[in-house]
């Protein structure tokens, strides 16, 4: 049976960014299959009235992708929205990063995405239209010490989001990319509380002076998914960073301009 309402497909939606998404995408009217490595309680809980299956496991398994697409077209009999938004991060000098530690940044951030944009698209493809969002980052678009692994998987991430939106086009299938600056989320917390950084750091080097929030995301993500207010945008990695990736000042000048 086809869905008469449009499906999105959202990864790591347990907590921050893909919780939140879930959240807009259902206010919206969308049927959602919902996936992370944990049972994504609280998102399910929040989405009172919207249709919502749960397909868990780790996107960087390839059987994954196939139980997502196979859970997607058995429950709503088609793909519109996908959003690939599970990611870790790793803080490490690049002198000290292990291969195993890189190599799973890597997997997950970066070929998790791939085989859910293969095994999706191919889905869309075959219906002639869809919009794929990737979860990127700024730090997909500018060098941050002590990020090889996560700034090299953001970077990678940006150029197949533009690679698949120069094959896939022509045939119905968008695909873009959001790149946020620093969010308060859960994976925020773990990285402040290992003394990576402060909210001064952050806060300080942003020209609009906070952090964002998960919904400031969820929003640029609900309209690139959306082929009424976004049809005509194609691999575009859009900024949702406060400004950060565009202001050079130093922090005296930045300061003062507040």
């Amino acid at each position: 049976m086809t869905s008469t309402s449009p499906v999105a497909v959202i990864t790591g939606a347990a907590q921050g960014i893909g919780r939140r998404t879930a959240q807009v995408l259902a206010q919206r009217g969308y049927s959602l299959i919902v996936n992370d490595v944990r049972s994504p309680t609280e998102t399910e809980r929040e989405l009172l009235g919207a249709k919502v299956t749960v397909v868990l496991g780790d996107v960087s398994a390839e059987g994954t992708a196939e139980r997502l697409a196979a859970t997607a077209l058995e429950h709503f009999g088609r793909i519109d929205v996908l959003v690939n938004n599970a990611g870790i991060s790793n803080i490490t000098p690049a002198e000290d990063i292990s291969r195993a530690q890189f190599e799973r940044v890597l997997a997950v951030n970066l070929l998790g995405p791939f085989l859910l944009c293969r095994t999706l698209g191919r889905v869309m493809l075959t219906q002639g239209s869809g919009s794929i969002v990737n979860v990127a980052s700024v730090a997909g678009l500018l060098g941050i010490a002590d990020r090889a692994a996560y700034n090299a998987s953001k970077h990678g991430l940006i150029g197949l989001t533009r690679t698949l939106a120069a094959e896939w086009g022509g045939r119905g299938v968008r695909v873009n990319a959001v790149c946020p600056g620093w969010v308060k989320t859960e994976m925020d917390e773990q990285d402040m509380g290992a003394g990576a950084y402060t909210d001064a750091d952050i806060v300080n080097r942003v020209p609009m002076g906070r952090f964002a929030s998960p919904n400031d995301i969820a929003q640029a993500i609900a309209y690139l998914a959306d082929p009424q207010a976004s049809g005509f945008v194609n691999g575009h990695a859009l900024s949702v960073d406060g400004g950060w990736a565009n202001d050079g000042s130093w922090d005296a000048l930045r300061l003062k301009k507040r």
